[in-house]
C-alpha cells in the first residue's frame, strides 16, 4: 500500500506513521509541499511495483467498494479499468460545469477522451511502465491513458459528497487543469485562431470596399461617423486578445515541458 501525502497540515501524517509502524506493507511518501492533485497521485502511481495498481484518493469520493469489480475486469484482460461518475451528489451546478467541460474537451481532442473520469481505477503494470517512459513533467492522466490506446473498461458509479476536510482546489487550479486538457490534446484552438483571423480580415476588406463605393456614389449625403469605427475597433481588439490568450496557454504548456521540473520533491519515505 502506497500513501503519498501532499504536506497535510492536519493529523494525517501522524496517523499514517502509526499505521506504517504497525504494518510494514504500508509505504509512505511525504512531499515537501502541496504539489497539486495531478502531480502527486501520478508520482505515487509511478512508485508502485505490483502486477496492477489501484489508484484512489483519500477523501472517500472514490468508493473502495468498486475495487472487486475493477479486479474482475482486469482478470478479463482489460489493462485499465476506470470508475466513471455519471452521477454525483455534489452541487448540481458544479457537476453540470464538469460534464460540460469533459464534453468540450472530448470534442476538441485529437483522440477520444473518456468523460467524467478522474483517474480512479486499476492500471496494469504494462500501463505503468509506459507512463514511466513518458517522463511528462505536467501529466494529464485521464488524457494520457486514452492516447496510449490500451483497452479500457468503464464502471459507472454515483460520486458521494466529500465527508471530511475541505478541498484545496480553487478556480485557478481547476482552470489550470482545464487548460492542460485542451493544450495537451488538441490543436483546434490554434487552427480556429487562424480561421477566425482570415475570416475577420476578409470581412474587414468587404466592409471597406462597400463603404468606399457607397461614399463615391453618395458623397454629399453619406457620412460614416465614429460609431462603426469604434465598434469595429473594439470587436477586432477583443478577438485578438482572446486568441493571444489561447496562444499564451500553448506557450505556457511548452514552457512547462522544456523546464523538466520534477513531479514532486519528497521530504521523506517510510517502509520503502
Amino acid at each position: 500500500y502506497v500513501f503519498i501525502d501532499n504536506n497535510s497540515t492536519d493529523q494525517t501524517q501522524k496517523l499514517l506513521r502509526e499505521y506504517a509502524a504497525a504494518d510494514q506493507r504500508i509505504k509512505l511518501i511525504f512531499n515537501l509541499r502541496n504539489f497539486g492533485h495531478l502531480h502527486s497521485p501520478y508520482h505515487g502511481l509511478l512508485q508502485t511495483q505490483g502486477d496492477a495498481t489501484l489508484l484512489l484518493t483519500a477523501d472517500l469520493q472514490d468508493p473502495p467498494e468498486l475495487i472487486p469489480r475493477f479486479i474482475a475486469k482486469w482478470e478479463e484482460g482489460f489493462k485499465i479499468t476506470l470508475g466513471v461518475k455519471n452521477e454525483s451528489e455534489e452541487s448540481p451546478l458544479f457537476f453540470f460545469l464538469r460534464k460540460t467541460y469533459y464534453e468540450l474537451v472530448s470534442r476538441l481532442s485529437q483522440v477520444e477522451l473518456l468523460k467524467n473520469v478522474t483517474g480512479f481505477g486499476l492500471y496494469d503494470r504494462q500501463v505503468i511502465e509506459q507512463l514511466r517512459q513518458l517522463n511528462d513533467p505536467d501529466p494529464y492522466l485521464r488524457g494520457i491513458i486514452c492516447e496510449l490506446g490500451f483497452p479500457i473498461a468503464q464502471i459507472p458509479f454515483v460520486q458521494p459528497v466529500r465527508k471530511r476536510g475541505i478541498t484545496k482546489n480553487n478556480f485557478y487550479t481547476l482552470y489550470d487543469t482545464a487548460m492542460l486538457g485542451v493544450t495537451g490534446f488538441s490543436k483546434i484552438p490554434l487552427r480556429l485562431a487562424t480561421m477566425v483571423g482570415f475570416a475577420s480580415s476578409l470581412l474587414s476588406l468587404v466592409c471597406a470596399v462597400v463603404y468606399f463605393v457607397y461614399k463615391l456614389l453618395f458623397w454629399e449625403r453619406f457620412t460614416v461617423g465614429a460609431a462603426p469605427m469604434v465598434i469595429g475597433l473594439f470587436f477586432f481588439a477583443s478577438v485578438q486578445l482572446f486568441f493571444i490568450g489561447v496562444l499564451g496557454e500553448y506557450i505556457g504548456a511548452i514552457h512547462t515541458q522544456v523546464r523538466k521540473r520534477p513531479l514532486v520533491v519528497e521530504k521523506e519515505r517510510v517502509n520503502f
